[in-house]
């Protein structure tokens, strides 16, 4: 699940000695959970405790974060009650295609912006012109998302949870290697674990409850999650459902983009409303490595989860956050806009354009443009010389092909 210079972690099925699994294997498999505990009461996993899953936290410690997100969303849909439906379609685009890149990306995987920001608009209705070609896999993904926020109001159920995973597989291929999709892991190959490090020294970071006992396991948690009356804040929630989900690992693969996409669920209950404008996933992303040393120390801890929550809250207030700042951008996008009314531009300047204020990365040169615009050098020339004079450019560097330009944004206001 790393990748660059951090450790690389990846699910992997262990086998016995001989290449099969092994009798004892099997036996550990058969077992039920309250029979897996090891000697003198100790484990090595949460899910071994003689009392779980029953969560334990303090409330009261953790009561200044919890007003504090509270207090930050609050701000937010105070600040989307303000600004016209357009504006709040825009930003909710913008969270949307942020969460399914970032939860991707928290597994190595990296998806093409435009193709996931028009597979979003289409199902939302927005109108961002031109298309990007379709993508089953990004479909698949967005899917999952956007079925998770927008019927966040209707029950999940095995079925529901089958589809997300199928849609996340639709080849039942991860990689080079088949998968089972429609049904939980069996653990044909050796129990499931997380694993570093290269092959013959590697670090067991994490094993999963035995296949055997997911049938019971997923019964109890979707119980938990569809109940109509939770006694934990809603909030807190979604930190356990996201928790004891990925806890479970029922799948082959797919496990934290799905527990990830049960946290969106849960918090879109919380917020009332199935429609998004954070992303948790871009702000797990961003804080990768302390997502995976929280979520090991508390799997290999005690159901004592304070720790784990802290985390959880700390880290949506700052998706909350974040959140003003995109506002602030589809705000500014929206200005930019207006100062041009009535000016003619032709589509490729509005294209690429757009492109600039939804974040464009590096430096905007004219070879850069004509790849956008798929035209040719001159014309990119042209185009960009035409928006120069409009003082919608300016130049910027040392000259000849190290010439490069800039968007000139008009100033900020109170919204």
């Amino acid at each position: 699940m790393g990748f660059l210079r951090q450790p690389i972690l990846r699910i992997c099925r262990r086998k016995a000695a001989t290449g099969d699994v092994g009798v004892s294997q099997l036996r550990f498999a058969a077992n039920t959970t309250h029979n897996l505990r090891m000697r003198c009461g100790d484990y090595s996993f949460i899910w071994q405790a003689p009392d779980w899953p029953h969560w334990r936290y303090d409330l009261a410690g953790l009561a200044v974060p919890l007003a504090q997100v509270s207090q930050a969303q609050g701000r937010l849909l105070g600040r989307l009650a303000d600004v016209g439906l357009g504006l709040r379609d825009e930003a909710s685009l913008a969270a949307l295609t942020e969460d399914v890149l970032k939860t991707s990306a928290i597994e190595g995987e990296r998806l093409d912006v435009a193709t996931v920001r028009s597979s979003v608009a289409r199902r939302l209705g927005v109108d961002i012109g031109a298309l990007a070609p379709v993508d089953r896999h990004v479909e698949g993904v967005v899917d999952m998302v956007l079925d998770a926020t927008a019927r966040c109001s209707a029950a999940l159920t095995e079925a529901r949870l089958y589809g997300w995973h199928a849609a996340l597989f639709p080849t039942g291929y991860s990689g080079m290697s088949r998968i089972r999709t429609g049904g939980w892991r069996d653990d044909a190959d050796g129990p499931m674990q997380v694993v570093s490090g290269p092959v013959g020294r590697q670090r067991v970071h994490y094993e999963a409850p035995p296949a055997a006992c997911l049938p019971a396991e997923m019964a109890r948690f979707l119980d938990w999650v569809n109940r109509p009356d939770p006694v934990e804040p809603a909030l807190l929630r979604a930190g356990l459902g996201h928790l004891w989900f990925v806890t479970l690992h029922p799948f082959d693969d797919g496990n934290g983009r799905i527990a990830r996409a049960i946290g969106d669920l849960l918090l879109a209950r919380a917020d009332g409303s199935p429609q998004r404008f954070y992303s948790l996933s871009a702000q797990i992303q961003r804080e990768r490595k302390s997502y995976y040393d929280v979520l090991e120390r508390t799997q290999k801890g005690d159901l004592e989860v304070t720790g784990w929550l802290l985390w959880f809250l700390q880290n949506l207030d700052a998706a909350v956050m974040q959140a003003h700042r995109s506002l602030d951008a589809v705000l500014c996008k929206a200005r930019f806009w207006q100062r041009l009314a009535g000016v003619a531009l032709n589509a490729r300047q509005v294209k690429v354009l757009n492109r600039l204020l939804d974040g464009f990365e590096g430096k905007l040169t004219s070879s850069k443009w004509a790849a956008l615009a798929k035209c040719s050098a001159d014309t990119a020339l042209r185009d960009i010389n035409e928006l120069v004079a409009l003082g919608v450019l300016q130049r910027s560097g040392a000259g000849g092909r190290s010439t490069s330009y800039e968007l000139m944004l008009p100033p900020a206001s109170a919204d």
